[in-house]
């Protein structure tokens, strides 16, 4: 008697077993076909290498300014700033700044030019409005004078060394600054310092106290010796007497001393 012949389920039922594997295929086709995860971690998501500005502003003025420039608590709105308020901040090194201060002062900047000029145009997309950067040239140097003595010495001394204002606040001296951000301040007023826009000194005018301020810078070295804070010809004057007469009194003194042995 011949053994039966063992049969396999595709010989019986050839139709189900084509139906069952599709529908397999199917289910289970999408998990089978999908790529393997990948070990190694996705890297997170950078600024574009061109977008140097927005990489700069996120990592070092966000996170007082706000992701768009709205401000916050600690530190104002840069919505319609103007590029002449963030290239005079940033090229004066007054920001950023590591904590919260009163008054930013002078320092070397902390970003190249080109970095300074990626973060104008950045902040620029928050919002138009504000004085633009200035190109300044030559100006004459006597009408200079006048405006500086008119509008500037009785913040920033006669001979531009500074001075101390109220609650806390002084007027830096202007030897250090470039004829730009000369401009660029009267332009913006930063600080307590009011903002003198075109209606109130011409471009020329502007010029002109450049050309000045540039001549103060010059007017540094004092040949004559200790120049006493600068303050002016009648302060020093009145110092000098003082002197004077506190010596003749020490004189008197030791003279009387003299003559009573």
């Amino acid at each position: 008697m011949r053994r039966p012949r063992a049969v396999t389920l595709p010989a019986l039922y050839p139709r189900r077993a084509l139906v069952v594997g599709s529908v397999l295929a199917l289910a289970v086709g999408p998990v089978a076909l999908a790529p393997a995860p990948d070990a190694t971690p996705t890297p997170a998501a950078t600024t574009p290498a061109g977008d140097r500005g927005t990489q700069l502003y996120l990592e070092q003025c966000a996170s007082c300014h706000g992701v768009r420039g709205q401000g916050s608590q600690q530190g104002p709105s840069l919505v319609g700033v103007g590029p002449a308020a963030v290239d005079f901040q940033l090229s004066t090194g007054r920001m950023p700044v590591s904590r919260e201060v009163s008054q930013a002062r002078r320092r070397e900047p902390v970003f190249s030019a080109g970095d300074i000029s990626a973060l104008v145009d950045h902040v620029g997309s928050f919002g138009g409005g504000g004085p633009r950067i200035p190109r300044v040239a030559t100006g004459d140097v006597v009408s200079g004078r006048e405006i500086f003595a008119a509008n500037c010495a009785p913040c920033h001394g006669a001979a531009g060394s500074g001075a101390v204002l109220t609650n806390g606040w002084s007027a830096p001296p202007l030897y250090d600054a470039s004829a730009t951000q000369v401009a660029e301040a009267v332009r913006v007023g930063p600080g307590l310092m009011p903002a003198f826009p075109g209606q109130v000194l011409t471009d020329q005018q502007v010029d002109d106290l450049t050309s000045y301020v540039r001549r103060l810078r010059t007017e540094r070295l004092d040949p004559g010796g200790n120049p006493l804070g600068r303050l002016g010809p009648l302060a020093e004057g009145l110092l000098a007497w003082l002197v004077v007469l506190l010596l003749l009194v020490a004189g008197v003194r030791w003279l009387g001393g003299r003559a009573a042995e």
